[in-house]
């Protein structure tokens, strides 16, 4: 986000040139909308580094060193709400950026839809696969929520006592 704030603020003249299809000095309501939404940008990346646990804001660590989405963990409540909101985020910008892509046909648009959709999709990557840490099986070491479907679960059929094939 910060990568995206920052020509915002820093040229908003380079990004009206950049998505006008004629070249011209930004009005001041273009300079006034470009920095708003580049300080925006800069203030949701804060809040998500800082609320999703990246930033340890105790003094104390858990054991592994790492962040935890454990219920004992202070930050842990913020974590899963502020990925699925930054999330959306991501996922509304970039279909917006989309269907400016489609309209306009400038690439600029196209650069914030790639950026903005890796971003989702790394987003829910992380509210899928890395938000718990699943059921582990103290026998066998397995993860308890595993299942058959669609190839077969030879551990299972083995505590069964059926043969997997």
């Amino acid at each position: 986000m910060a990568l995206q704030a920052l020509p915002l603020i820093a040229s908003p003249t380079m990004i009206a040139t950049l998505l006008s299809p004629t070249v011209r000095e930004a009005t001041t309501l273009e300079v006034y909308f470009s920095r708003t939404l580049g300080f925006s940008l800069i203030t949701i990346g804060i809040l998500s580094v800082l609320l999703t646990g990246s930033v340890p804001l105790s003094s104390r660590l858990t054991e592994a060193g790492g962040t935890s989405t454990d219920a004992s963990d202070p930050k842990a409540p913020y974590a899963l709400p502020t990925l699925t909101i930054t999330a959306l985020f991501h996922a509304a910008y970039a279909s917006y950026t989309y269907a400016m892509w489609t309209q306009t046909g400038v690439f600029s648009f196209g650069l914030g839809t790639m950026g903005s959709g890796v971003l989702c999709a790394i987003g829910l990557w992380c509210i899928l696969f890395a938000t718990s840490d699943g059921r582990i099986s103290r026998k066998t070491g397995a993860d308890k929520r595993t299942s058959g479907f669609p190839f077969k679960n030879k551990e299972a059929d083995k505590r069964k006592g059926k043969k997997g094939m």
